[in-house]
């Protein structure tokens, strides 16, 4: 057994039951109640976290520093049982800090693979945007492959997989502007924001004594997260759900440098499967993908003007009818 297979162990990816629709709405609010243990009044982060996750992709979190980024996703992590590793992201980061590299081996004479913290259920890139486009493009393989390739030979990384990356948007003369390849292998970007007075005070009430993440259990395991991603695979999207996917698409297409690309519309029908799972409904309805079209899409399309991408998403919203 070689490192690598003793950190993402034997391969998983065996086709596994789905969950019952009540299974997973149940095991859905049992994940998000267990994380609001820890993080106070996020449970739209939360609910995006784990759409992300059951829908097979990676999520980008920009914020200020300090309002629980990292916190959030060890939480998710310790819920589901997963493995959780993170990177913080440096200008001197090299790509093999990321990935592992492979190390000579004098007594068997033969270079042995070295994993690196990529290699876990739950990966948090703290700060991604400090790091240079090189070291960033380690992860374009694995965000979208779920498998590192070092020197020729390919590794998968464990499974469930999802990278949280967090992004610094205080200090623009520090960091460096993500690659348009890069942010398309986002399936969300979120923000967390301030929590109001109330939500505040109840956290300082939380820290008085032992860090609630200390005590904190799993309420899942990964096969449940593999049977709820079965559940949501298995969710109907019919013709006239999917032409309204791609009248939006090419509404953002019409009027921005930038719009949705056939990845970001296949990742809005995956969001949307869950949503609908999330709902208890075995189908996906124009609510789902109005939904989940703003933190989908909304990182995705880039405009020469004033205007963000945010905005032409929501006018498509706005303008494009359901049919």
């Amino acid at each position: 057994m070689t490192d690598a297979d003793a950190v993402s162990g034997p391969d998983p990816r065996e086709d596994l039951p789905p969950l019952d629709l009540d299974e997973a709405a149940e095991l859905t609010a049992r994940i998000v109640d267990n994380v609001e243990r820890v993080i106070v009044g996020q449970r739209d982060a939360i609910e995006h976290i784990l759409v992300t996750l059951f829908a097979g992709g990676n999520l980008l979190l920009e914020d200020v520093p300090g309002v629980g980024k990292t916190m959030l996703a060890r939480a998710v992590a310790t819920s589901l049982d997963c493995s959780f590793n993170r990177v913080q992201f440096t200008p001197d980061l090299l790509p093999s800090d990321v990935t592992g590299v492979s190390v000579f081996n004098e007594k068997t004479r033969e270079f042995e693979f070295q994993p690196g913290p990529v290699f876990g259920n739950v990966v948090l890139g703290d700060e991604i945007n400090r790091a240079p486009p090189k070291t960033q493009a380690a992860l374009l393989e694995v965000m979208s492959e779920q498998q590192v390739t070092v020197d020729g030979e390919t590794y998968p990384v464990p499974d469930p997989f999802i990278v949280i990356a967090t992004q610094n948007d205080v200090e623009p003369g520090r960091t460096y502007e993500l690659p348009v390849a890069e942010i398309d292998r986002f399936l969300k970007k979120i923000r967390l924001g301030y929590p109001d007075q109330a939500e505040e005070t109840e956290l300082l009430g939380r820290l008085t004594g032992e860090h609630p993440i200390e005590s904190l259990e799993a309420v899942a395991s990964v096969e449940d997260v593999r049977r709820a991603r079965e559940t949501a695979a298995g969710v109907t999207v019919r013709e006239p759900v999917r032409s309204y996917v791609t009248r939006l698409a090419g509404y953002t297409r019409e009027r921005a440098r930038l719009g949705a690309s056939p990845r970001g519309a296949i990742a809005l029908v995956r969001a949307s499967q869950v949503r609908a799972v999330f709902e208890g409904r075995d189908y996906v309805i124009p609510d789902d993908v109005q939904a989940e079209a703003p933190t989908v899409w909304g990182h995705r399309v880039r405009t020469d003007t004033d205007v963000d991408g945010m905005a032409i998403v929501e006018r498509a919203l706005e303008e494009v009818a359901v049919e």
